[in-house]
């Protein structure tokens, strides 16, 4: 009996009688997923911290469209130097060692950070559509102050939302059972049932993801159009420089919208399926496609800092100033 394939599985709690299983990996495959998604997290980190040191550093970067760019920026690090780590361990052993309150306390930051920097993104798609629309509006009546208190709101909004749905347990009204039937202990997921996983799905990604690219379009076909007069009518340098920033900022807005879309809507739609199929996801292709999701978070610095002639300045800047230690002698200036 001493030979039973069962004794030779390994345990996340070894000691406790009712312990999850370790997902089984050979060596070399836990290596290389802990060096890639290692990867993925140092992007994260340090692209948005780069973000937040300049915007914070300079105050010509201080706008009310680049307080929105802080904002997700530290909502970005947070998410990749507060779960993102919890979530590498989880995914590659298949284990929680951390406790029920604390597994709750993951889910619920987890859920707030990446609501928190979808609704960013959206934010930033409103922020464009007003300026290019309204001008004259957008400079009277959005202002530093303004802003702030709407991303206050968003950060608010998220907090509550996650934190009530997650500890009052109404994501599991009518999963009891089969709660019961697939927990064990050293796990950690949230079972959401078929209404609150609507919600979720459409507060988080359905509104969002309209919202922007309905905007996205609409300032995409302007910027096309204004790129095209002044293509037709410039005759000088200038007005063919500015042809070239207005096709440059078109084929951003439309890399924005795809890297969104191609990071959360395989996520989003297999979580919204899961509750119709009693959740028989796999749970390797479940966290994969959470990490999909993730890798929007370290794609967002190189999407909106590395696109920008300004945070292009501001990091050469800080990396010849603060790093190799030399100084810039041209002075900095934001176009």
């Amino acid at each position: 009996m001493s030979s039973n394939g069962t004794e030779n599985i390994l345990l996340c709690h070894p000691l406790h009688p009712d312990s999850c299983p370790r997902t089984h990996r050979l060596t070399g495959v836990k290596v290389a997923m802990y060096a890639f998604i290692l990867l993925i997290i140092l992007m994260t980190v340090f692209g948005n911290l780069l973000i937040i040191i300049s915007i914070s550093h300079f105050k010509q970067l201080q706008s009310p469209t680049h307080l929105i760019l802080l904002s997700l920026a530290v909502c970005d690090f947070l998410l990749g130097s507060l779960t993102m780590p919890y979530s590498m361990v989880r995914s590659v052993e298949g284990c929680w060692f951390l406790g029920d309150v604390l597994c709750k306390v993951y889910i619920s930051l987890d859920m707030t950070l990446c609501n928190v920097s979808i609704l960013h993104l959206c934010l930033i798609s409103i922020d464009r559509y007003w300026a290019i629309y309204y001008p004259l509006k957008y400079k009277m009546r959005v202002t530093n102050n303004t802003m702030t208190v709407t991303i206050t709101f968003t950060w608010i909004f998220s907090f509550v939302y996650s934190f009530s749905v997650v500890f009052s347990g109404v994501y599991a009204v009518g999963l009891e059972a089969l709660i019961l039937q697939m927990s064990c202990f050293g796990g950690c997921a949230a079972f959401l049932n078929k209404e609150w996983v609507l919600t979720t799905l459409i507060v988080a990604f359905i509104i969002p993801g309209t919202i922007m690219s309905s905007l996205y379009i609409s300032i995409f076909k302007v910027v096309k159009k204004h790129a095209k007069v002044l293509s037709v009518a410039s005759k000088g340098v200038n007005s063919q420089s500015s042809a070239q920033r207005e096709r440059k900022a078109a084929k951003t807005l439309a890399l924005v919208m795809g890297v969104f879309f191609l990071c959360w809507l395989p996520f989003f739609t297999v979580s919204a399926v899961n509750p119709y199929i009693k959740f028989s996801t796999p749970a390797d292709l479940f966290e994969a496609l959470g990490w999909f999701g993730y890798f929007n978070s370290a794609c967002n610095p190189l999407i909106y800092g590395f696109f920008y002639p300004c945070f292009q300045k501001a990091f050469k800047t800080l990396i010849s100033t603060y790093i190799c230690g030399f100084k810039d002698s041209d002075g900095l200036t934001f176009e």
